[in-house]
């Protein structure tokens, strides 16, 4: 394990990412070790980038007058660990040691509960429109340093929302190439350690 993954493992914190905390998070169930990692999407409003308004909805900060779509979520209580903005900007909410609530009622490999042991990361974006270059290697980046700090995260237990949901949620979308980003994340892995240490 690098150095960069022993202290993403110990701190939870990711070097990189601005910390923008949100209290919606708890404990994850003892002997719950982190083993999938899940990749959504979220815009607000919907089809909309930029503004502060993800932040706020995960800080339990949106307000409902601001846009007719907010009445409809603003009392839910959501995170994600990380947010990866339209320009590849890593946005943190919650610690990676932590459970954050952004998988709902789950099941992955007949496990329910995914959040008890999964990290979450939203890429800014719909299920139709392209996702940027440099979100795919934010998204590889951090993915890359996620796996050598929990190595039980393997090929196979990288998963979109829709897939551990499914007729409930639909995102990354079909606009998520995930070849391409399994392409950049064995190129990561190909380039060795140095690959995942230091800004992207």
């Amino acid at each position: 394990m690098t150095e960069a993954a022993e202290q993403l493992r110990a701190t939870g914190r990711v070097a990189e990412a601005r910390w923008c905390p949100s209290p919606n998070f708890g404990e994850r169930p003892a002997g719950s070790a982190v083993s999938l990692l899940v990749v959504h999407s979220i815009s607000l409003p919907p089809g909309h980038y930029g503004g502060p308004w993800i932040e706020q909805f995960f800080c339990n900060q949106l307000n409902p007058g601001e846009h007719p779509y907010f009445a409809s979520i603003a009392s839910l209580q959501v995170s994600s660990h990380l947010l990866i903005r339209r320009d590849g900007e890593l946005v943190q909410f919650v610690n990676l040691l932590k459970r954050a609530w952004h998988a709902g009622r789950s099941c992955f490999a007949g496990q329910e509960e995914c959040n008890d042991y999964s990290i979450g990361i939203e890429l800014e974006g719909t299920d139709t429109a392209p996702y940027t270059r440099v979100q795919y290697q934010a998204l590889a980046h951090v993915s890359a340093l996620i796996i050598r700090a929990w190595p039980a995260i393997e090929a196979d237990r990288i998963t979109g929302h829709s897939d551990i949901a499914p007729g409930r949620k639909t995102d990354p979308g079909p606009a998520f190439d995930w070849s391409r980003y399994r392409r950049l994340l064995a190129e990561i892995d190909n380039a060795g350690p140095h690959a995942v240490t230091g800004s992207q």
